[in-house]
């Protein structure tokens, strides 16, 4: 996977390895392509003392129209919804100019002494803000 200039946006062709007998790929690849490109998002933050831990709570994905063996496709991960105790993130599954899938995934902030659910960062949330869609 090639990464763009902005964090979040990855680039592929699908390998061969990601799609069944009819060349299309697999659900579960459109989800891990979309957890790297929103891992190259998260990395860019700014550092948090004391940050929390965060956990997926929710993950899903919806097909608009399967991709195929080779072709190319753009991973954009941007912010969808903030919460006082979670973030949605939306990742955008593009080939060409048409919209082949979607990726939600919603993160839970964890304290980290005992898994409790614990607020946003202000540093994290004013962060995030930027690029709420």
């Amino acid at each position: 996977m090639s990464q763009s200039k902005r964090p979040g946006v990855a680039e592929i062709h699908v390998p061969f390895r990601d799609v069944d007998m009819n060349g299309q790929m697999f659900l579960a690849s459109y989800i891990s392509y979309a957890e790297s490109a929103l891992s190259s998002f998260w990395s860019s933050r700014p550092d948090v003392e004391d940050e929390p831990l965060y956990s997926a709570s929710k993950v899903s994905c919806i097909l608009h129209r399967p991709l195929h063996y080779h072709e190319p496709a753009t991973f954009t991960a941007a912010v969808d919804k903030i919460g006082v105790r979670s973030i949605g993130f939306l990742i955008s599954i593009d080939t060409g100019e048409e919209r082949a899938a979607e990726v939600e995934i919603i993160w839970q902030a964890r304290a980290r002494e005992d898994q409790s659910p614990t607020s946003l960062p202000e540093e994290t949330r004013d962060w995030l803000y930027r690029f709420l869609d």
